[in-house]
């Protein structure tokens, strides 16, 4: 995308500053000129004091407006200037002043760069040219009325000279400091636009952040809460049921209900302290499950009313803290679905597989004939923790019934994973 060409554009300030110059170069010509006249600088040929006043007002003036127009105001002040010395105005030092800041202006101003080159090239050239015609006057002047000095040069010569390094000095001077002044105020620019997108990006970043935060909590949550108060619910339904004619086997299952309610509170203030302690984006990485934690799982299932059968496969192998956890969570989530939509009469089997590659668990259950899945939070949360263990989730219907969740973790990307 390209960048937006840069334009200054002056601030109410600046322009109360371009006032204060034109009053303060107005005083300093009137002075200048009456001073000038006392000294008579241009001898018998100098011009009334009169013709001073009006050149200090039109080289004055229009400095209060350089910054909107600067190459208006560069032409009016070189125009008064020449004039002023052709015809010899009483006045030559505040008028070099106003000249210097009107093309210096240009330079640090002008939006049309063109424009601005053009302008002060045409000044420069302008005022060499009608300074090769005086010195040439001049010489001419000086040769009918003095002695040619013999030798290499001659003393008007030499001043000549002087006055020609002089005006190069000058006008040089006044391009290269706008010049200057235009390429600090772009910069600056830059710097601030920069500025102002890394705030902007701080801000989405910081935004990000806590999406992802409220994310993860409500990822947390959902699998804390949903699986203890499912359990909770089959239980207490199924105390219910025997209540009257089994007070015993009442009593036992209400003790799982108060078991499962003490372990939903456990968890709970276990992940509340850990997001009220600094950095406590690690929640995962600090907690005490492992997939050997899977086979409590399956036991409590199976209190619970959904007869669960547990398996490992393979050489169990360490696995990163962080992928234990989100294989548990996944398995929790799937037994947990299981409860609430396989129906009555549905079993389940939980295998854990290590192989080379990697490690795999997979929920299958009986139960309901399912035609269409339906995305969820649950879905959603077992996604987003097999992706972040650097991991693959399918969750398929099965044909005859129920349904089938494999989540598995290439052990080649668990460190990448747990680093994420």
């Amino acid at each position: 995308m390209p960048a937006e060409p840069f334009i200054r554009t002056p601030t109410e300030r600046e322009r109360r500053g371009d006032l204060v110059l034109a009053a303060v170069i107005f005083v300093g010509a009137v002075l200048s000129a009456a001073l000038s006249a006392i000294s008579l600088i241009y001898g018998d040929q100098q011009a009334e004091l009169w013709t001073a006043l009006v050149y200090a007002v039109v080289v004055a003036v229009p400095l209060a407006f350089r910054r909107r127009w600067p190459g208006t105001v560069a032409v009016i002040v070189s125009l008064a200037y020449f004039a002023a010395v052709t015809i010899r105005v009483p006045e030559i030092y505040v008028g070099n002043i106003a000249m210097f800041i009107a093309l210096y202006t240009v330079g640090a101003w002008m939006n049309d760069r063109r424009r601005a080159l053009m302008v002060r090239v045409a000044i420069i050239i302008g005022m060499f040219v009608w300074l090769v015609i005086t010195m040439y006057r001049d010489a001419i002047s000086e040769a009918d009325e003095a002695d040619v000095v013999a030798g290499a040069m001659s003393p008007y010569v030499a001043f000549m000279l002087i006055q020609l390094l002089l005006n190069a000095l000058y006008f040089g001077g006044a391009y290269y400091f706008g010049e200057r002044s235009w390429a600090a105020a772009a910069q600056r620019a830059v710097l601030e636009q920069r500025t102002v997108e890394l705030e902007r990006e701080r801000e989405v970043t910081a935004a990000q952040a806590v999406a992802l935060d409220r994310v993860r909590i409500a990822r947390e949550l959902h699998d804390v809460v949903a699986h203890h108060v499912s359990v909770m619910g089959v239980q207490a339904g199924a105390a219910r049921l025997v209540l009257e004619r089994d007070p015993a086997e009442a009593a036992r299952i209400l003790s799982g209900v108060e078991g499962s309610a003490r372990d939903a509170i456990h968890e709970l203030r276990q992940l509340l302290e850990t997001l009220r302690t600094p950095g406590g984006e690690t929640t995962d990485a600090a907690s005490t499950l492992a997939l050997d934690d899977i086979a409590d799982l399956a036991d409590a299932s199976t209190e619970a009313g959904l007869p669960t059968d547990y398996a490992v496969i393979g050489e169990p192998v360490p696995v990163p803290s962080l992928v234990a956890v989100n294989l548990y969570r996944i398995a929790q989530e799937s037994l947990t679905n299981a409860r609430r939509h396989a129906g009555s009469g549905a079993t389940a089997d939980v295998r854990v597989r290590y192989d080379e590659d990697g490690v795999e668990v997979e929920v299958v259950n009986t139960g309901r004939t399912i035609t269409q899945l339906r995305p969820g939070l649950g879905q959603l949360g077992m996604r987003e923790r097999a992706a972040a263990s650097g991991g693959t989730l399918e969750v398929t219907p099965r044909s005859l019934g129920g349904l089938r969740v494999r989540a598995r973790v290439p052990l080649a990307a668990t460190t990448s994973g747990a680093d994420r």
